[in-house]
Parts: structure tokens; sequence; C-alpha cells
């Protein structure tokens, strides 16, 4: 493992919390009924929230909505964890930018599907999935659905159990393979979150070959606790970083390509993922808000309603099972979120029957 120099901490520059405005505005759906969206934010990071914005056919049901993704043409991908008992259901659902369902695949996800990215190459758009729980795999898709290469666990690390690669046990622990999510590198390669499993990210070459080891498990500046996602942070053209939602240490982690560690940033509840657009980075946070960071690294939240969210996380959080108690509008634990090239945000949320709420920029 690479060694990770005595890095420097600095605190966040400031904090934005956005409550909402409660102001409402009617708007048309794809199926041209009349809904209300409230407003969240101020100034120019304003968004109408448009709750359980897609639905499935009746065949199909969402169970535990991880991740979402954009295509080139804008459609939306989400993957689901599903139920690994259903294996004719599938793990990745597909719908175009009205919000209609176009197809599902992806039932071999059933049961552990997490990460879900986008990624444009050479020759064409693919997509990256990783699936945890007993599954502990990684893979390239088509768009389609189409197994491009499926990865298991990257022995040649030394720090995953036995058997891991070949014939992986729903156990969890720090020597168990368990991946989340990925970053994509210009050179071809990528960067792989081993968030749940033993707490570093895996570098791959542009052959899909292991490389090195970021990070380990822990508490210090350079350490993770569920390093759960992560992102190149590109904002400066000449300096290149990335950046991880270290989750459990409630924090945001900078990197240099080469694994050194840079900067820390404070001031999360459990920051789950991340996304670029221009200056902005997007960090959903799984306890109830949305955080945006501008080219200044100041924490703009959106949705941040502490009242609500203490009523969210009381009773081991029972509300995520609990859809008659859910607020449109309101977030309640969301897992990750992406831009559309529009300036518009896909939410998934980490609550039992799944929900994707769209923030329509205004």
């Amino acid at each position: 493992m690479d060694k990770i120099p005595s890095p420097s901490r600095r605190k966040f520059l400031g904090t934005t919390s956005i409550a909402a405005l409660g102001s409402l505005n009617l708007i048309t759906s794809a199926k041209g009924e009349r809904r209300k969206g409230e407003i969240i934010g101020s100034g120019e990071h304003q968004y109408e929230v448009l709750t359980d914005w897609v639905t499935l056919p009746d065949k199909y049901t969402f169970q535990i909505t991880h991740n979402v993704a954009v295509d080139s043409e804008n459609r939306l991908y989400v993957i689901h964890e599903g139920d690994y008992a259903q294996q004719d259901h599938p793990a990745i659902f597909v719908f175009d930018e009205d919000g209609t369902f176009i197809k599902a695949f992806g039932k071999q996800f059933q049961g552990g599907g997490h990460g879900l990215e986008v990624r444009k190459e050479a020759n064409g758009e693919f997509l990256y999935v990783t699936g945890y729980q007993m599954l502990k795999t990684f893979a390239k898709l088509t768009l389609d659905g189409e197994i491009v290469w499926q990865k298991f666990a990257p022995m040649e690390s030394g720090i995953y159990a036995a058997g891991e690669d070949t014939n992986p046990e729903k156990v969890w622990g720090r020597d168990r393979f368990m991946p989340t999510n990925f970053a994509f590198l210009d050179d071809g390669g990528f960067l792989l979150a081993d968030g749940y499993g033993a707490h570093t990210v895996h570098h791959y070459n542009a052959d899909g070959e292991w490389q090195k080891m970021i990070g380990s498990s822990g508490k210090e500046d350079g350490q993770f606790n569920t390093p759960h996602g992560l992102w190149i942070d590109d904002r400066r053209e000449d300096d290149p970083l990335v950046v991880v939602a270290d989750r459990a240490n409630k924090r945001l982690q900078w990197f240099d390509l080469e694994g050194n560690h840079r900067e820390t940033l404070d001031g999360f509840l459990l920051p789950a993922n991340l996304d670029r657009l221009g200056d902005l980075l997007l960090v959903p946070d799984l306890v109830a808000r949305v955080t945006l960071l501008d080219g200044e690294n100041n924490l703009i939240h959106l949705g941040d309603d502490p009242e609500w969210r203490n009523a969210v996380t009381a009773d081991k959080k029972a509300m995520r099972r609990n859809p008659d108690a859910w607020v449109d509008g309101k977030f309640i634990h969301p897992h990750d979120a992406c831009f559309a090239p529009n300036g518009d945000i896909f939410v998934a949320e980490w609550v039992a029957t799944g929900r994707i709420s769209k923030l329509r920029k205004v």
C-alpha cells in the first residue's frame, strides 16, 4: 500500500444552510397532470422537488433504491438492491427524460445492486455497476445490460480473505470485499471504492488491471471509515484530485492522483456519494439532506430541516420502512444524487420501497 504523507487539514470555509422556502409551483408532468413541487434553496441554487418522479410498471417494484446516473441522451438509470430470492426481477431500470419507463435488466445484481455510473468511452457509453452483500462484484455493461466484463476482489492487493475472488461469502469484515462506487480517470483507468469491506480505494488501469490502493481503515487524514462514494474533482484543470465521501467519518477527503492526501473537509452528516457539474460538487447526505459545494467549497445545504431530520432518525431509522410518514419535498435518506446536463438533480433514497426525486432547477 502506498504510504500517505502527513496531511494538512482544512475546516470548511463556510456553511450556507438553506431551508425550504415554502413556496409552491404548479407544473405539468409528463402525463399532463398538474402537480405541486416545493421549492428549496435560494438565489441561483433553487430547485423544485418532484417527489416520486418515476414509477415502474406493475410487474416491477423498487426494493431499496441505491444509485442513479444519466447518459448522453438524458436517460435516467436507477439501480436498486433488490431481493436475492427474486432472481426473475431486474435490478436496473431505465427512464426517458420525461420519466417514462423504457426498459429493465440486470437480474444478476438482485440482492446486492449498489453502485451505478455511466461512462462515455471511445467506442460508446457503458454502465459500471457494483454489487455488494453476497454478490461482492463489479462489472462493465452495455447500456442494454450486456456484460463486457465482470470482476471480483483484487487478490493481488494482499488484503482479502482466501476465496473472496472465487467463492465470496456473505460475511462483513475488513478482509472481505464489498465494493460501492466508481470514479473515472482520463487515461481510461478507474477507481473503485471498497466502502463496506476493506475501507480503501482501488486503482485500476485502462485494461482493468489492479494497480494499487489509496488509503486504509481508520479515522486519521488519509484513512477511511466507509469510503462510500468518490469522484474526480477537476474544477481546477491543472490539479485534478480524487474526492472521497468518507461517510462514517462524516467528511470529504481529497487526494492527488498518486494517492497522496491533500485536504479534509468537515461539516457533513453521512456523505454518501459525489457528482460534479461546472464549479459545483453534489453530495447526497444520508441523513435527510443534499449538499452542494461551490467553487470555494462552501457548503450549501438543500432542504436542511433539523426538526424533520430528528423525526427521520428517531427510532433507529424506522421511517425508511414507513411510506405513510414520508412528506413530499423532504428527504429521508439520500443515498446517491447526480446532475442532469441542464443542472437538474436526481436523488435516490435508501428507503425500503425505493424513492427517486427530481430537483428541477428554477
